[in-house]
């Protein structure tokens, strides 16, 4: 997002309430991990990988040396279901829940996104597959008006809360309802298709809910957020493995892009084929805003992720180049032996 404008106007926004009429920022949460978030990413990417169910959470903080903290927090879970036994179609499910607390005035939301995504596979030898995916969210937002201060509360630049605000603030709640939508594509290439790419565009707030406060106040709607996911993994040989990752975000006149990249060292158990440990680091970018170095560290079935965002938008002298930190934890798994091939469905193997 023009994220340097966003952030200061953001904080800036959410410390203090000066307008008559409270609205919703337009634009919407995000990661650094983005690639850990697919149903807030594009939702016909649940269910994309090749384990039968994936459990995820995600935990970022940032702005604590300009503000109070921005918190923000999902979890989620997927799985999948194949559809008969003559075809590699399958149904995926999959469910997000995350929490956002933003400023001094304990600004939150809380929402909740169930997601169904229908791959339809395209028989060819690369294993690809067309996914269709639907969400519908629900989504509340609050703020604690006990902690807002207005200029009438000053007097001689001395603030005193016992002075009266002057202002008649609304119901500090509000509930809305959202509409989601994408389409990806998945498949393999190379030799014993050995690399694994993904592409896909989604579009959410399809409804554009009202997003102001003051219900008898002229509706202001929440903007479709438009967005693109690519992706790219590969082995360079059979210790080294790579992932490439990006992402581009538009939502009314802010827009964001993020890409880069693991290396990852893997050391294969004896009897498997799979990485019994692997170790990724690596880098992302986010455009005028964030260097964003990243550990991610996997064993067996479960992943720890670990990034930094190192700030170096115009907000750099205040921020000191302190972003805020993130951490990822993530579980796969198998409901049958996971050699076993009937009655499983066949996704592309993304490492």
């Amino acid at each position: 997002m023009k994220i340097s404008n966003f952030y200061k106007n953001a904080l800036l926004s959410l410390c203090t309430i000066a307008s008559p009429v409270l609205a919703i920022a337009q634009a919407d949460i995000h990661f650094s991990q983005f690639y850990e978030t697919s149903i807030l990413r594009n939702p016909a990417l649940t269910g994309v990988f090749s384990e039968d169910y994936k459990f995820s959470a995600v935990y970022r903080n940032q702005w604590s040396s300009i503000t109070n903290p921005f918190e923000t927090a999902q979890v989620s879970a997927e799985t999948k279901i194949k559809v008969g036994h003559e075809h590699n179609d399958f149904f995926s499910f999959g469910a997000l829940v995350y929490y956002d607390k933003a400023g001094s005035i304990d600004s939150r939301i809380l929402g909740a996104y169930p997601a169904i995504n229908y791959n339809k596979s395209l028989g060819d030898e690369h294993n690809s597959f067309l996914s269709v995916g639907f969400t519908g969210g629900y989504v509340q937002h609050s703020f604690d008006p006990s902690k807002a201060t207005f200029n009438n509360q000053y007097q001689n630049n001395t603030f005193n809360a016992g002075n009266p605000t002057g202002e008649n603030l609304p119901n500090p709640k509000l509930t809305l309802y959202d509409v989601g939508a994408g389409i990806n594509f998945n498949s393999s290439s190379g030799e014993y298709n050995s690399i694994t790419y993904v592409i896909g565009v989604s579009g959410y707030h399809f409804s554009q809910p009202n997003t102001s406060y003051y219900k008898d106040a002229a509706k202001i709607n929440m903007d479709m957020r438009y967005n693109v996911n690519a992706a790219l993994s590969g082995h360079f040989n059979e210790s080294y493995s790579y992932q490439l990752q990006g992402n581009y975000a538009l939502q009314g006149s802010y827009n964001e892009i993020i890409a880069g990249g693991l290396i990852g060292w893997n050391r294969i158990s004896e009897n498997d084929l799979d990485p019994a440990f692997a170790m990724y680091v690596g880098l992302f970018y986010r455009y005028m805003d964030a260097v964003i170095p990243s550990f991610k560290l996997k064993y067996k079935d479960l992943a720890f992720g670990l990034s930094y965002d190192v700030n170096v938008s115009t907000l750099s002298p205040a921020s000191s180049y302190k972003g805020g930190y993130e951490i990822s934890l993530i579980k796969t798994g198998h409901f049958r032996d996971k050699n076993a091939t009937n009655g499983k469905p066949l996704c592309p193997n993304f490492y």
